[in-house]
């Protein structure tokens, strides 16, 4: 029988102001007559500029021509800057590419162009405005992470403007994507980022303040206008952190001063983007980093302290004095607290709690302003600010420095979250017990909590549980998410329960990651209370997987919820839009498979899950649900060989070391044995896995160790009824009547036990009574 897999949450950049399709939008020229000062600051902003129409007169101004064709791949192409074109050669001859619209041009402009089906393309060459270079854009952003291998060509969708930075970038967007031809004919009111995103519409706001202005009345108390002074810090950061974070979309659009919560889910560190103490490593934006602040969590701090609406930095001429409020002493006399002279670059500020890093050519500061941690790049390798200036040191060195520096050990908080997060990644739960005590401290720092319960999710120790379910009542909504979502894999009533109260939170989050988890769970499980709050929250998840139909990763998970509420038909479909938007994604492919299997269709899900090899030939779970199938079907040198490579692909796989034992017992006992007790290492949450084990052993006439095992089995489960049997048939046969006696004493409270298997057991205890009385 082919598994169902577990719900893959695949991540995309994403975010979209409020259509343009919605009325009241005047745009930015109508703010001008009153605001002539802020006009003229956005207009030439980064914000404003965000993106731009390809003219002759900046370009020839803002780029340098390029000296020599670079080569991508089989092709290599050269800009023309003064004609805006990019040439193309390659086996085909050459082509030109109209460079329509540039993006960025802090560290990095790159270029568009149209494409097939209304897709605005982003060109292979960008140009680095730092070194006055062009340069191979998917090469630059290539992180030579483990299992990463290779880079996107320029032509994927992940550069395609229309599905991945075009919220970012022009105000009051529509994709108008259509499902059914796969092409776009997306509009926008303006490039950039214009005042409306930020205030939302303003006709109405033009058009009170010009009628009292007309009629000579003061300015309405009414300005029928958002932002500004009306938005609380935590509004002026979510709307900031709407394009600043790299985040997963969970609604169509974003209403400036909305809670971010309610429209997005926040990666972090489960992501390999991070080192594990929070660190750049990726392409990773602000926001993460910013809820990791001391600063930002006392509420004493939000981002319109540092910089203006539209990006500046408030305090570019006096940087430390942004500091100053809470840091007034250490502003005054920076040498005592820095140990650099008081006018050097290693006294400001920001050189120490916001160094910068580099990633493809585009530098970005550390907004946790968490002091350097040199002690920290000995151990995970990651970025430290002191050797960021001594670059002819050491992290040895710096961290011999800080220490002398200071007695108190301000880098052991960061080295204790940073240890149990990296030990999570790499699925060592050795530490479980202090991770969980983790989530529970009144210290606890939110992004690593959330962090640690995501990475939880491959802990096969039931312990985890409780700890869990007590996550759904932390303050943070990233962690109360993070905690519903980890709870998809226990089918505890308890759970249930907790999950229903989850699917009826104040955040939007936090309610459809609780309906994921609750998609497959019985009604007979909830109250009438808690399936009205589960089915409104799968009704918001529906919505919110349905709001980006030209997204891969979307269909898919719409394909999984429909798959867990039973609908077939719906699930396939979804699967195979998932396809045609990612072909080389395998898995909507392998899902499709389980179905196809599921409706006895054999033929079909193996074509489907070499499909899915094609597509990724590393999947352990395609070379998984192909092994199985392949046993189905009688062919068990290719199912063995298919069970290998799953293993081989994921040595954490304990269903592909419990089949492959299973299969090997017979022929080759001696590793099949190995196999069974290695599955049952890595999932001791799974009684079945523990038994195999302890009757492999039995048939081979190693009673004591299947005594032991099952025991363990037994200890760990009490209602695991097949194991209290064997264990049973074992003691009497090896003539350990006291084991035997306690076994079934101790049945006849275990909870949950079949009432079958406790009569069975209560007898025997009878008759042990009655044969010790003769």
């Amino acid at each position: 029988m082919i598994r169902r897999l577990a719900l893959l949450l695949v991540l995309l950049l994403w975010a979209a102001p409020l259509s343009a399709a919605e009325s009241g939008y005047a745009g930015s020229a109508s703010c001008r007559s009153c605001h002539e000062k802020f006009h003229q600051l956005w207009s030439t902003s980064r914000h404003g500029l965000a993106m731009r129409p390809y003219e002759a007169g900046w370009a020839g101004q803002a780029l340098k021509p390029q000296p020599r064709e670079i080569a991508v791949g089989r092709y290599s192409y050269r800009a023309d800057v003064a004609r805006g074109v990019m040439t193309e050669r390659g086996p085909d001859g050459a082509r030109e590419y109209p460079m329509l619209h540039a993006l960025g041009g802090k560290n990095v402009y790159y270029f568009l162009t149209p494409l097939e089906r209304g897709r605005l393309q982003t060109l292979p060459l960008a140009f680095d405005v730092n070194s006055g270079q062009w340069f191979d854009t998917a090469k630059s952003g290539i992180r030579h992470l483990p299992g990463e291998g290779r880079g996107l060509t320029w032509r994927d969708p992940a550069f395609t403007f229309n599905t991945s930075c075009h919220g970012c970038h022009v105000s009051q967007l529509s994709t108008n994507y259509d499902p059914a031809t796969d092409s776009y004919s997306s509009t926008w009111t303006e490039p950039g980022i214009n005042c409306e995103t930020c205030h939302g519409p303003s006709a109405e706001h033009n058009r009170v303040c010009q009628e009292a202005k007309d009629a000579g009345a003061p300015t309405p108390t009414d300005l029928k206008i958002t932002g500004g002074r009306f938005f609380t810090t935590e509004q002026h950061d979510d709307t900031c952190n709407s394009c600043h974070a790299k985040m997963i979309p969970l609604s169509a659009s974003y209403p400036p001063g909305g809670k971010f919560f309610d429209h997005f889910d926040l990666v972090t560190l489960e992501s390999p983007d991070y080192h594990p103490d929070g660190r750049d490593l990726g392409e990773n934006y602000t926001a993460t980093f910013w809820r990791m602040s001391p600063c930002a969590r006392s509420g004493r701090l939000g981002c319109l302290h540092c910089h203006t609406s539209s990006g500046r930095f408030r305090q570019k001429n006096a940087p430390d004095t942004a500091c100053a409020p809470c840091h007034q002493d250490k502003v005054d006399n920076p040498s005592a607290h820095t140990h650099h002279p008081a006018a050097s670059p290693g006294s400001r500020c920001v050189s120490c709690h916001m160094p910068k890093t580099w990633f493809a050519r585009m530098a970005r500061s550390d907004h946790s302003m968490l002091p350097p941690t040199p002690a920290a790049t000995q151990r995970f390798g990651s970025p430290n600010a002191c050797n960021g200036c001594h670059t002819n040191k050491g992290a040895a060195w710096a961290d011999k420095m800080v220490r002398s520096w200071r007695s108190r050990d301000y880098q052991a908080p960061v080295l204790e979250r940073a240890e149990l997060v990296r030990r999570a990644r790499n699925r060592n739960f050795d530490k479980l017990p202090d991770m969980l005590a983790y989530l529970g401290r009144p210290d606890r720092e939110e992004v690593t909590a959330a962090s640690l319960i995501r990475l939880l999710r491959t802990c096969p120790d039931p312990t985890k549980w409780p700890a869990l379910r007590e996550r759904l009542s932390d303050p943070s909504p990233l962690v109360r998410a993070a905690a519903a979502t980890a709870l998809a894999g226990n089918r505890d009533q308890r759970s249930f329960q907790a999950l229903a109260k989850a699917a009826a939170d104040p955040v939007r989050l936090v309610r459809v990651r609780a309906a994921e988890s609750l998609a497959g769970a019985p009604a007979s499980a909830l109250n009438p209370a808690e399936l009205t709050a589960a089915r409104a929250a799968l009704d918001e998840l529906e919505q919110s997987l349905n709001a980006r139909p030209d997204d891969w990763s979307g269909r898919y998970n719409l394909g999984n919820l429909l798959f867990q509420r039973g609908d077939d038909a719906g699930a396939l479909a979804a699967y195979g839009q998932a396809v045609a938007l990612r072909p080389d994604a395998a898995p909507p492919r392998i899902n499709a498979a389980l179905i196809l299997a599921r409706r006895h269709d054999l033929p079909g899900a193996e074509a489907s899950l070499r499909q899915a090899l094609e597509a990724d030939p590393a999947s352990a779970a395609a070379h998984f649900n192909l092994g199985l199938l392949l046993a189905e079907t009688k062919r068990e040198a290719e199912a063995e060989k298919e069970l290998r490579a799953a293993l081989t692909n994921d040595q954490h796989m304990a269903e592909a070391a419990f089949n492959l034992g299973l299969m090997l017992e017979k022929k080759n006992p001696g590793e099949g044995l190995k196999l069974l007790a290695r599955a049952a290492r890595l999932r001791p949450d799974d009684p079945r896995y523990g038994h195999a084990l302890g009757y492999a052993q039995h048939q081979r006439g190693d009673g004591a160790s299947a005594a032991r095992t099952l025991a363990a089995v037994i200890h760990a489960h009490p209602d695991a009824a097949e194991s209290y049997r064997l264990l049973a048939a074992i003691y009497e046969a090896r003539g350990e009547t006291k084991k035997l006696h306690d076994l079934c004493e101790d049945a006849q409270t275990a909870p949950g036990l079949n009432p079958l298997v406790k009569a069975m057991l209560r007898n025997k205890l009878e008759e042990l009574k009655t044969r010790g009385k003769s």
